[in-house]
């Protein structure tokens, strides 16, 4: 398992929960907006923490954390996701995943076998600008798939997109909307220039709250709990 770092506690990550949250090395999109560029580009990549390591720890915190969430990255392109789900299940932790979604089969089997308690994935734009703001090629297919597994999962989920001004429109959060019809949550991520995969993007201009709390308004009608953070 690439684990590139580990927060002790955290308590915002997990909704209604104290987690630790347990950063994966290595994904498959190249988002420019990205603000874990050390988890996506080979070149920033640290040491590797050790997986023994990481699970000793979360055995001292028993009792004392709730959940753990599992992000990155991306998560599912890790080929031992699943044994290392099991261990922090056996533990007696609910387990949180985020994902981009381009790892349908990975959400199914994760889910079919009750591994995961809580699942939040990146929508990144409408499916006909997920190329252009993914910076890879990718059927979208994969996209359409994950959005029904997880809509038909019996587990707490949210849908989640970081509006850039310069990439998205309001019509495009719209569109995004429609595409994850009967969803309970979404959530739109304040984009903050601060730390970025690409450095162009440190002076992207991002939607104002007043701008972002209209678009929420909007999304009420299709969608019961819409959230800014």
């Amino acid at each position: 398992m690439k684990i590139g770092g580990l927060q002790k506690v955290s308590l915002i990550d997990y909704p209604g929960e104290i987690s630790s949250i347990i950063f994966l090395q290595g994904c498959n999109f190249k988002c420019p907006y990205c603000h874990n560029p050390e988890l996506v580009d080979s070149k920033l990549f640290g040491p590797c923490l050790q997986e023994k390591d990481v699970l000793e720890f979360l055995k001292t915190r028993i009792g004392k954390i709730d959940a753990v969430t599992i992000t990155g990255g991306e998560p599912t392109i890790q080929n031992d996701l699943k044994p290392f789900i099991k261990r922090i299940k056996k533990m007696g932790f609910a387990v949180k995943l985020d994902s981009n979604g381009s790892g349908p089969e990975v959400i199914q089997k994760l889910l079919s076998e009750k591994l995961l308690d809580f699942i939040a994935m990146d929508i990144k734009a409408p499916l006909e600008k997920y190329e252009k703001i993914a910076r890879v090629p990718l059927k979208t297919d994969s996209i359409k798939e994950s959005i029904k597994i997880i809509l038909k999962a019996k587990i707490p989920h949210e849908f989640r997109t970081t509006v850039v001004q310069s990439l998205l429109t309001e019509n495009d959060i719209l569109k995004i909307a429609k595409l994850i019809s009967g969803a309970r949550r979404y959530t739109l991520q304040k984009f903050v220039p601060v730390k970025t995969l690409d450095k162009k993007y440190l002076k992207a201009k991002p939607f104002s709250d007043d701008e972002l709390e209209k678009i929420r308004k909007r999304l009420e009608k299709e969608i019961p709990i819409v959230k800014v953070r």
